[in-house]
């Protein structure tokens, strides 16, 4: 029985917000201190001043930022800004922000605005509440924010509260990074200096700076606020630890790229009208594969800018669904039956030209310093997968990887059919030609000729070429993108040094020498490629044949931080100290195990206080029925099919209540061990296994109790009214 206030709720309007009568290009970034801005705030000489210290990456001035603080402070106020806060990027995932009013005290009875140049580069929130992984300790309190000039300062509005926030990295008092965005900071200067280098031996010594580039493709399910605050499990871990599946999930494929309900549609508008006034470039939304799922994609931005958006476009998706009484949901596996959400993070490299060094133009065959990075990317995924599955590892992932609508764990480079011909062919020597195929002919004259990219897509692939980028398709849709962009870059600049180290070292002609290189890395490397569906058990196989790492959990998959591998990949190019890298990793086993704390008490105490005694109720009303039918009909009625189904919920409710037991009892265990890692093991093979047997019980019982007496939303519910 569908329930009528629900019914009421899908069927409402909501009335949308009038549309700007002015195109979006009026006020893209109208609420960030961009360039822009900053031109018509300060003296020319002081603005100039100022790009030059962004662009050359040069010590800031204490007569510059005083200068700037001033403007900003103006500007913001006239925005409505009545606070500034160093907003920061700690290692729980999420953003932080301490909120400072303007106003200082000149008399006992009167204030004026006041912002200095030390108040704006430098602020000093309490580090001891945030995850350290034992950088600090609970009574060391003392932490610091550090202006980050490359991302421009934004306003935030909440309620009638504004803010002027100021990107900023987040260190500790003995200059540890404890947060997300300066080891990411650390990793561009790394592969700046390592791809400079390599473009130099090749010849080219026109650019002055190379930077990655990200693109995250960001997925997330929308179901109604009413049914959201209706279950525990969401609002406590995020995802549902019950339901049935429906009879209709996404088996139809009529979701994918389908019309958007106008509902959806409304919030979707609203979260790129607040998207593009903080100079956010969403560009692409649409329908995903599952029911109630959906995706947000923006324009290409350098790897810090972009990694800052990407956190305001996640805080965005929460706070503009509650404006439409929806629940945006994150978590990479909320719904079971159905695909999970993940993060597609398209990574590039590009120069200070705007040349993109992974385009391999009309000739990739003839483009020698494309070929030579193409190959040190897949050299740094082949030799450093351990770690580039660590840097996505999660308890929700974990959910996600693996389960025929992501790619495995098991980390492979997908190059498509002409570039795979075209190393094959360096390999074995031959002449490497490109295929001519940029063009399709579809044979009818209406229609356009269509234009073909050197590669096709491959989306069970976890990391594959497209064109122009790699397209890391492994990482979460709640992961911040930092850490997994952080790796990628440091692997790269790496192999971006081993390889120019081997040209360098043959000498003569640096062109001959690079297609030398080429070729010997390509005999090693690869057996990393591979162009077959990654979602097939005889890939599992052949990949161990390869002897790919096929790490299916996450304790399995933290472990690759910890090689001494990784702690002198990331001390060489000075991005994680042997501390620093050591801190993540027990922060990652920490949550790990928290995050699965919160689910198996979850789980225990919605089956004892919601589900045992809906079903309880209904096995009273069922034995009520069967002795009033047999007192009625006589002892020879033929009430065989009643009792076997009262005897079916009996068995169910008493392996209900001995699972509760069980999950309670393995995670008082769990808790026993010393041992963080050795904990988190526990709760991988012991825990969670007792709760998917009783979720499997649960999951039975709910066809069989009739709808009024069910406690909690339905899945078919949550996924197809809204």
């Amino acid at each position: 029985m569908i329930r009528e206030k629900k019914v009421i709720a899908a069927e409402r309007e909501y009335e949308a917000v009038k549309e700007k009568d002015i195109p979006i290009s009026h006020y893209f970034g109208e609420d960030t201190f961009n360039s822009r801005v900053q031109q018509m705030k300060l003296p020319q000489s002081m603005y100039k001043r100022l790009q030059a210290i962004i662009n050359e990456g040069s010590q800031l001035d204490i007569e510059t930022a005083n200068a700037v603080a001033h403007a900003m402070k103006e500007w913001a106020i006239e925005k409505g800004a009545t606070h500034y806060s160093h907003w920061f990027q700690p290692m729980t995932g999420a953003t932080a922000e301490k909120h400072d009013s303007f106003i200082e005290m000149v008399s006992a009875d009167e204030v004026i605005e006041k912002f200095s140049g030390k108040q704006l580069v430098q602020g000093e929130p309490d580090a001891s509440s945030f995850p350290s992984g034992g950088l600090r300790t609970t009574f060391e309190a003392r932490g610091y924010t550090a202006w980050d000039i490359s991302s421009p300062a934004f306003i935030l509005r909440s309620g009638i509260g504004t803010t002027l926030c100021i990107p900023t990295v987040f260190i500790s008092y003995s200059g540890e990074a404890l947060d997300k965005k300066t080891p990411l900071m650390r990793s561009n200067r790394a592969v700046n200096e390592s791809a400079l280098r390599l473009m130099k031996l090749l010849g080219d010594t026109g650019a002055k700076r190379v930077f990655s580039t990200l693109g995250p493709e960001q997925e997330y399910f929308l179901i109604d606020k009413d049914y959201y605050f209706k279950r525990q499990d969401l609002v406590l871990a995020n995802r549902v630890l019950t339901g049935a599946a429906p009879p209709k999930g996404q088996q139809l494929e009529d979701q994918y790229f389908g019309s958007v309900k106008e509902r959806i549609l409304s919030f979707m508008h609203d979260v790129e009208e607040e998207l593009y006034k903080l100079g956010i470039p969403a560009k692409t939304r649409h329908n995903e594969v599952a029911p109630s799922q959906f995706e947000i994609a923006p324009i290409f931005e350098e790897a810090n800018l972009a990694a800052d958006h990407n956190q305001l476009v996640m805080e965005m998706l929460r706070k503009v669904a509650k404006k439409h009484n929806l629940a945006a949901l994150l978590h990479e596996k909320p719904f079971a039956g159905i695909n999970g959400s993940g993060k597609h993070l398209n990574w590039s490299l590009s120069d200070d030209r705007g040349n993109n060094l992974l385009n391999p133009g009309k000739n990739p065959h003839e483009n020698l310093q494309f070929l030579v990075i193409l190959v040190a990317t897949i050299r740094a995924v082949y030799l450093h997968a351990d770690i580039l599955r660590a840097s996505v590892a999660s308890s929700g992932n974990d959910h996600r990887l693996g389960a025929n609508e992501a790619p495995p764990a098991i980390i492979s480079v997908f190059l498509g059919e002409q570039l795979t011909k075209i190393l094959e062919d360096i390999e074995k020597g031959a002449a490497a030609k490109a295929t001519d195929e940029a063009i399709i002919d579809l044979g009818i004259s209406s229609l356009p000729a269509v234009s073909k990219d050197n590669t096709d897509r491959n989306r069970t692939s976890p990391f594959a070429f497209t064109g122009n980028k790699f397209e890391f398709r492994a990482v979460g849709s709640s992961q911040s993108i930092s850490f997994p962009a952080t790796v990628l870059n440091t692997i790269v600049a790496e192999s971006l040094d081993c390889v120019a180290d081997a040209i360098a070292a043959k000498g003569g002609s640096p062109a001959q020498a690079a297609m030398d290189v080429i070729r010997e890395e390509l005999t090693k490397i690869k057996s990393v490629l591979f162009m077959g569906d990654n979602y097939t058990k005889e890939w599992e196989v052949e990949a161990g044949k390869r002897g790919l790492p096929n790490l299916k959990t996450t304790p399995e998959a933290l472990s690759g931080m910890t090689t001494d591998k990784a702690r002198g990949l990331f001390k060489k190019y000075r991005v994680l100290s042997e501390v620093e890298l050591m801190s993540r990793y027990h922060i990652r086993v920490e949550r790990y195990v928290k995050e699965l704390d919160i689910e198996a008490m979850t789980l225990a105490n919605m089956v004892s206080s919601q589900i045992i005694p809906a079903a309880i109720g209904y096995q009273g009303v069922l034995a009520a029925s069967v002795t009033g039918a047999a007192g009625v009909l006589g002892k020879d009625a033929d009430l065989a099919p009643q009792k076997e189904l009262l005897k079916e919920v009996a068995t169910l409710i008493g392996r209900m209540q001995s699972g509760v037991r069980d999950l309670v009892a393995k995670r008082e265990k769990a808790h026993s061990f010393e041992d963080e890692h050795k904990k988190a093991e526990f709760f991988c093979s012991e825990v969670k296994a007792v709760m998917m047997s009783l979720r499997e019980d649960v999951d039975a019982i709910e066809p069989i109790i009739d709808d009024a007496r069910w406690p909690i939303p339905k899945l078919w519910e949550m996924l197809f009214i809204g």
